[in-house]
């Protein structure tokens, strides 16, 4: 079993600046891809960015230019650096890992997945 922790969410006004992080533990190694997804009330989970063991990253059409997934595989942590944030960023966001997911961005894909942070932008 994989545990995931999410941190650093919060509230910033629409042009600031956040930086997430997940811990994970358990029967987790580097070689797990990671991911954030994120959910807003009534939405649908968006998968917003991923990172495979190696660093490859990819990412939704929502982040492109403006978030960036990193990892630090000796502490076992995922970061999502946020930038140029929007209202409509504001969502739970959620960290999750598998060792091989099917689809990047097919929320059930993913096989573990932690409590979620909450990330609030003011107009």
């Amino acid at each position: 079993q994989v545990q995931l922790m999410e941190s650093g969410g919060g509230s910033v006004q629409a042009g600031g600046s956040l930086r997430l992080s997940c811990v994970a533990s358990g029967y987790f190694d580097s070689t797990y891809f990671m991911a954030w997804f994120r959910q807003a009330p009534g939405k649908e989970r968006e998968g917003v960015a991923s990172i495979t063991g190696s660093g490859r990253t990819t990412y939704g059409d929502s982040a492109k230019g403006r978030f960036t997934i990193s990892r630090d595989n000796a502490l076992n942590t995922v970061y999502l650096q946020m930038n140029s944030l929007k209202p409509e960023d504001t969502a739970m966001y959620y960290c999750a890992a598998d060792r091989l997911p099917t689809t990047l961005w097919t929320a059930n894909q993913w096989s573990y997945w932690g409590q979620g942070t909450q990330v609030t932008v003011s107009s």
